[in-house]
């Protein structure tokens, strides 16, 4: 009997000690899987820069944003695009136009690798438009079908040349007309990239030539320090 009870004493020290290990051995592995989800967690959050380092990689941001002015436009799907229309989301404003030979189809292509890069929430929260400068070519539906070339998530805005002129103005967007021999012409305009932030207001510009690497790297960081 003394011998049973002995046994038994023993096999339940095993048992406890079984107990123990696998105990033991949930909570490192409950311990490993945290800190893997923690380190998985932190390489998806944006890294923040500095200023200076927004500028090393391109981007300039703005002391303090600006509010834009109210403005009427024409959007390419043939209504009306005004100050309203640039709340609620992040939107990068190109001005170019239809029959630029360069910097507009290279600026263009170069977005779309870059919204292409984007994370699926953050893509969907951006908007990338080019604004006309030259409205009497670039119809709504010429430049609609030239946008769409470029990715099918870009958006043209045209309208009349001065209501172009005063909002360009606004966003520090040089553009003059250029009369070409045999009667032609051309536009010569700015190549930057304007940011405007979710309430609207221009918040910060990408400079020419646009790296898509770099101008995500920005964009995210841009986006994780506004406290709109």
């Amino acid at each position: 009997m003394i011998k049973n009870l002995l046994n038994n004493s023993d096999f339940s020290l095993e048992q406890q000690q079984k107990r123990g290990v696998r105990i033991t051995i949930t909570v490192l592995l409950v311990f490993i899987i945290l800190v893997l989800m923690g380190f998985v967690h932190k390489l998806s959050q944006p890294r923040v820069i500095t200023d200076s380092e927004l500028r090393l990689n391109g981007a300039v941001k703005l002391q303090r944003a600006r509010i834009i002015d109210n403005f009427e436009l024409l959007s390419d799907s043939g209504v009306r695009f005004e100050t309203k229309n640039l709340k609620g989301h992040w939107t990068l404003l190109f001005f170019g136009f239809t029959h630029c030979p360069d910097i507009c189809p290279t600026t263009l292509s170069e977005l779309s690798k870059f919204y292409q890069m984007l994370d699926g929430d953050i893509q969907r929260d951006t908007k990338i438009i080019l604004v006309s400068v030259d409205p009497t070519r670039d119809k709504p539906k010429v430049l609609r079908d030239y946008v769409r070339y470029f990715n099918n998530e870009f958006q043209g805005v045209t309208g009349d040349f001065f209501d172009i002129k005063r909002f360009a103005t606004q966003l520090n967007i040089p553009f003059n007309k250029v009369t070409l021999e045999g009667g032609n012409y051309t536009v010569d305009h700015g190549s930057q990239v304007v940011l405007i932030n979710p309430l609207g207001h221009y918040h910060a510009f990408f400079k020419a030539p646009l790296d898509p690497v770099k101008m995500k790297l920005t964009y995210r960081s841009i986006r994780a320090t506004f406290n709109g």
